[in-house]
């Protein structure tokens, strides 16, 4: 099986600043300007009139440069596989859908311009959370939808895209129950929340927290640490007889597990949140994640989609953020279809019907009645061009957005360690709220 990559230096979530300001910061600064005024409208709820040019156009934001690089090809290879499956069976009403090839970069509001240039109605990405104010900005205006397959950041709930912004992956929110669901698995009946500083550690660690004390387990030992010295929070823990250790950790998390360690906290009581999971072999001691667990976010793909994505990318070696991704296009092509119309207006205010979303006003066919379920994409195709309404649940698993664009039905892969500090996939955990 392809392997799906940790989070680690490549994380969706921004690194800090030189000055020491998180992009989570950023963004809850830019939030609170947001909200000094009242949302004007919001798309995903709209009752639409067709408005397009009669032709699909779906772009994408690819801003992996560097160490992230790799997380660009296997996003837009599950693009084109969805755009090119739906073009099979008949395109949009019968024209082929366009997919715009993109350009890598880091400034998405400049490419977010160029897209609108381009006549984009619907854009993928991006894939960095501090990134995705940029592009709202640029996007809304146009009335342009915009689906990250890889935004995690809880915050972006709140901003304003009037109503053109959605993700196909869960907020660190989600990750935070599961992680306590995890906890409880193992028969935990306290928790310690080892916190690396800063607004990575800060907000998922609270997540934890939060969902910890919803479950009715105990918060014992929990601390804070700089960089990677955690030696004395993890001591404190052990001390505290915490029953489970989630460390939330983003940077030099090899060494914030030597330290741990060093701390005699054993391997079977360690939770790993997502960015900290990697494959450690003897870069840490023998078996010092002997039991430990981790998660990623969202599900392994399938053995049938890898093999349809090599055919599209015969040299990709990780699928990270495949499924969101293809998700993400269907989800688009589909509801362009229910509304049997391209324009941006229309597609946001058909998502969450199509995705199996309930939110008070969302679009529905007239007289329509109930929603079929279906996970194929051609097959989805077909019961709309039948006019019957569907209910998409993707390769990333169910999905049904709210009314802020988020998935309702989180899922997250749960990863086993062995005494070689070396992971593999264990299970699956799922939120839904």
């Amino acid at each position: 099986m392809i392997r799906r990559s940790p989070a680690g230096p490549s994380s969706p979530r921004a690194a800090a600043s030189p000055t020491g300001v998180g992009a989570g910061a950023v963004l809850v600064a830019v939030l609170a300007l947001s909200a000094c005024s009242a949302f004007s409208t919001n798309a995903r709820l709209a009752q639409t009139e067709a408005s397009g040019d009669g032709v699909l156009r779906i772009g994408m934001l690819l801003d992996n440069t560097g160490a992230s690089a790799f997380l660009n090809e296997a996003q837009q290879a599950a693009v084109e596989l969805a755009i090119q499956q739906a073009n099979a069976a008949g395109g949009h009403k019968g024209r082929p859908i366009e997919f715009l090839q993109p350009s890598v970069t880091s400034d998405t509001g400049a490419a977010a311009r160029q897209l609108v240039a381009a006549k984009a109605d619907v854009v993928i990405g991006p894939t960095d959370s501090s990134r995705a104010p940029a592009a709202i900005d640029v996007l809304d205006k146009a009335k342009t939808v915009l689906i990250s397959p890889a935004n995690l950041d809880p915050a972006l709930s709140g901003y304003r895209s009037d109503g053109y912004y959605f993700r196909t992956a869960p907020s660190e929110t989600a990750e935070g129950a599961a992680l306590v669901n995890v906890a409880k698995s193992k028969d935990a009946t306290s928790v310690a929340v080892l916190r690396q500083k800063g607004t990575y550690g800060q907000d998922l660690g609270d997540a934890v927290a939060t969902a910890a004390k919803a479950a009715g387990l105990a918060e014992k030992g929990s601390g804070e640490f700089t960089g990677h010295d955690a030696r004395a929070a993890a001591a404190a823990a052990q001390a505290a007889g915490a029953g489970a250790v989630v460390v939330v950790a983003r940077d030099d998390a090899q060494a914030v597990l030597a330290q741990v360690h060093d701390a005699s906290v054993p391997g079977s009581k360690i939770l790993l949140a997502d960015a900290a999971v990697a494959q450690y072999g003897t870069g840490l001691a023998g078996g010092a994640l002997d039991g430990a667990s981790g998660l990623v976010p969202g599900l392994f793909p399938s053995a049938a989609f890898e093999t349809e994505i090599l055919r599209q990318s015969p040299g990709l070696k990780d699928m990270t953020f495949a499924a969101e991704a293809y998700d993400a296009a269907a989800l688009a092509i589909l509801a362009a279809g229910e509304a049997q119309d391209d324009a941006g207006t229309s597609i946001a205010s058909h998502l969450i019907g199509v995705s199996g979303g309930t939110a008070s006003g969302a679009a529905t066919l007239k007289g329509s009645g109930p929603r079929t379920k279906c996970t194929a994409l051609a097959d989805c195709l077909g019961l709309e061009s039948k006019g019957k309404p569907i209910d998409y649940d993707g390769q990333s698993g169910p999905i049904a957005f709210d009314a802020n664009g988020d998935i309702t039905t989180a899922n997250f892969t749960v990863m086993s360690y062995g005494a070689d500090n070396r992971s593999h996939q264990a299970g699956t955990q799922t939120v839904a709220r």
